[in-house]
């Protein structure tokens, strides 16, 4: 007799012994059973996760005459404790949108140990113009301060500038917002992942030209008598810090263009260690006499015809001993230049004799003819 054939395998029999001697094991619900119904909403509940971060509470004015853009940080309430005492050393954090760095970054002083601070401190921008106005956004941070690691983020809101009116007082008291996410590459598909790098990249290519750098105070006059430009650097504002100290050490340069016989350079003197100087000095340009501005002023002889397809190039540079001079920013005032710029330069050409003042956003752009000349 031949070896015993094993008998058939009845597996589905075997498992539901398993379940019936394990009562532990349940089988599957089915999608849509046995799911416990989501709890109704709650339309109290709707807030909690902003009002967890605490609120905010502020001023805003906007003074067109003198272009400077007041913020007075009042207090704070209920903010979210970051430390393990379960308080917090919080301060704010002013920048203005697009184009934020640290040139346009002011901040508070730090409150110690406390959720519920008060500040009653102000804040000021200098040198901004309608043209902001209409167009920029001020992002106002909440951060914890932490000496042994990283400053955390607390809480944020944004307030597009258009919303105010010149020359009244604004208040906010308002609720802090987290910082929008985003989004996780793995829970995107290849296209969408392929579309925001692109986006990405785009971004950060817009971020790059609307980098600033700071603003400067420009004053210009055609004297139609010296048959000359008039070029008056008051003052600059809020300069990126190019020196390890937070510092730099500014000088500002102007050229008009084209300039065939490369006689039309001039720059002032140097500002020790400040990031907002003064140019309080009285200079002689070349063709013209000495003055008596309160100022620096440089003067082009040049006829008001031929100036019509010059441009003025503006820069502002870090002195440094022993090394090359970093570059802060830039600016250029021309038949090429748009809005308030290119309004600037036609008022001080369509109206000889009198004198333009107005503030302008130094970018990161290096002007091409001033690429290796500093």
């Amino acid at each position: 007799m031949g070896p015993r054939r094993p008998g058939p395998l009845r597996p589905l029999l075997w498992v539901r012994g398993l379940v019936t001697l394990s009562p532990r094991l349940k089988p599957l619900a089915r999608r849509g059973e046995g799911t416990p119904p989501a709890p109704p909403l709650n339309e109290s509940q709707g807030p909690r996760p902003l009002a967890a971060l605490g609120t905010l509470e502020f001023d805003l004015l906007y003074d067109p005459d003198s272009c400077t853009l007041h913020c007075t940080v009042l207090r704070a309430k209920g903010l979210k404790p970051m430390d393990f005492n379960g308080l917090a050393d919080p301060y704010v954090k002013l920048h203005l949108l697009p184009g934020a760095c640290k040139a346009n970054k002011l901040k508070t002083q730090t409150q110690r140990n406390t959720l519920n601070p008060v500040w009653n401190e102000g804040l000021t921008y200098t040198g901004i113009t309608g043209e902001d106005m209409a167009r920029k956004t001020l992002r106002v941070s909440v951060c914890d301060e932490d000496k042994l690691t990283h400053n955390e983020f607390i809480g944020e809101t944004r307030v597009p500038l258009r919303r105010l009116k010149p020359a009244q007082k604004k208040h906010f008291n308002i609720c802090l917002e987290p910082q929008i996410p985003l989004a996780s590459p793995s829970s995107m598909s290849a296209a969408l992942r392929g579309i925001s790098c692109y986006l990405r990249e785009l971004e950060q290519a817009e971020q790059w030209e609307l980098e600033e750098r700071g603003r400067i105070l420009l004053a210009l006059t055609y004297s139609s008598e010296r048959r000359g430009l008039l070029v008056g650097i008051l003052r600059c504002a809020h300069l990126a810090a190019m020196d390890v100290n937070g510092y730099s050490d500014p000088y500002v340069k102007t050229y008009l263009r084209p300039d065939v016989e490369k006689k039309s350079k001039h720059k002032t003197s140097v500002k020790k260690k400040t990031l907002n100087p003064e140019y309080n000095e009285v200079l002689e340009g070349a063709g013209g006499a000495q003055g008596t501005p309160q100022f620096a002023e440089f003067f082009y002889e040049i006829d008001q015809a031929e100036l019509a397809q010059k441009s003025l190039e503006v820069t502002v540079w870090d002195y440094d001993i022993g090394k090359s001079n970093d570059f802060i920013g830039g600016m250029t005032l021309g038949p090429g230049s748009k809005g308030e710029g290119l309004q600037h330069w036609l008022r001080c050409l369509q109206s000889p004799d009198r004198r333009w003042e107005h503030w302008h956003t130094l970018t990161n752009e290096l002007p091409e003819s001033s690429a290796f000349a500093p």
